[in-house]
């Protein structure tokens, strides 16, 4: 890839100098120029896919240049471009804003990459005017790997995309927004501000977080940023990285929500994880109802009332304890029951259960002899 050094943009200086500027009377005033350091940084990443897509769409069918053959010469045009469009931007505004229907951003983020979209659809050559190649897979694949290739190549480095993007900045955000706009009469007078001022950069507190922002956005990143410890949503004693938060809750924390272990044969009681052992202790009774009803079906609540009865004489409630899960317990009542007497259904429960329906069934025949 063509590279030169005379086309590239000065570093951005790291240390804060007083600008000074002149009113109209001739005073010399010092102006604090610092910015929204997230939006110069996300305005200067939209720069390389927008030199990217002008280089490809340019040189696409045109076996004699390749995008990074044109890269050099179209980076500084596109610096020129977008960078007059933002010296014109407000008195555009103006004009724009008196035309019926004509809805205008004010965020400089849409502003610049504007100007970037539009200095790209000026570079497009006849071929991708005239075919299907701004709608193709293709073309995405080519830009996305023109950039990457830019990237590894060092063709346009962070710290001189974003000086840019500091001059295109003050010149779109024309009501104070993202940049400050103090004006000091002493060196001395700014300095004293530049150490509180909203827009100085900081770099977030939290260990393993590399995120630089402006301070006045410091609250805002806190509340969102992966690598803060925080308290565990789901209450229980942990405290975790907000990125690992999601994992604990499913996996690990003890007040997640899990089955009891005899889900499967009819206990739907919904319970912490931190209180199974509990629960199975609790309702050792009920799941001995399930665990027969289980394996004796078609056989009435009390009928299996009388053999949990059995089953708990014949094994100390420590031996039943032990037996937590399904497979367990109900291992234990079979070996139980082939030592207890033959479970049959009571007799009278039998009858009680026939009898409900002979008085119908006697009614509907004296109806018919009748």
């Amino acid at each position: 890839m063509q590279t030169s050094s005379g086309m590239e943009t000065p570093a951005i200086n790291t240390e804060h100098k007083p600008e000074k500027i002149e009113d109209g009377k001739g005073v010399t005033l010092f102006h604090c120029d610092l910015y929204d350091t997230e939006l110069i940084h996300k305005i200067a990443q939209a720069f390389l896919p927008g030199i990217a897509t002008a280089c490809v769409d340019n040189t696409s069918g045109d076996i004699f240049r390749t995008p990074a053959s044109v890269a050099a010469e179209f980076r500084k045009e596109m610096v020129d471009y977008i960078t007059q469009r933002s010296e014109n931007f407000v008195a555009e505004t103006f004009i724009l804003e008196g035309g019926p229907g004509v809805e205008v951003s004010d965020h400089p983020y849409d502003i610049i990459s504007d100007f970037v979209d539009d200095f790209s659809s000026l570079k497009r050559n006849l071929f991708s005017r005239v075919s299907g190649w701004l709608l193709s897979e293709k073309r995405e694949d080519k830009i996305d790997d023109f950039v990457q290739e830019m990237e590894i190549n060092g063709f346009w480095l962070t710290d001189k995309r974003e000086a840019i993007a500091q001059a295109l900045l003050k010149n779109v955000d024309f009501k104070n927004k993202y940049h400050c706009n103090m004006k000091f009469d002493s060196a001395e007078e700014l300095a004293e501000h530049v150490g509180s001022c909203g827009y100085r950069s900081m770099n977030c507190e939290n260990e393993g977080c590399n995120a630089m922002f402006s301070t006045r956005h410091r609250e805002k990143h806190d509340s969102s940023c992966p690598f803060k410890i925080i308290s565990c949503e789901q209450k229980c004693s942990e405290h975790i990285m907000r990125r690992d938060m999601d994992r604990h809750c499913i996996t690990v924390c003890p007040m997640r929500l899990v089955s009891c272990p005899f889900y499967s044969v009819g206990c739907q009681s919904p319970i912490t994880h931190r209180m199974l052992e509990q629960h199975c202790s609790n309702n050792l009774h009920s799941h001995l109802l399930y665990v027969l009803r289980s394996i004796h079906k078609e056989t009435s609540e009390e009928d299996l009332e009388q053999r949990i009865n059995e089953v708990e004489k014949e094994l100390s409630s420590g031996q039943l304890a032990k037996a937590r899960e399904l497979r367990s317990l109900t291992t234990i009542v079979k070996n139980l029951e082939s030592k207890l007497r033959p479970f049959k259904p009571n007799k009278e429960n039998k009858d009680k259960e026939e009898t409900v329906e002979t008085p119908n069934l006697l009614d509907e025949s004296e109806k018919v002899e009748s």
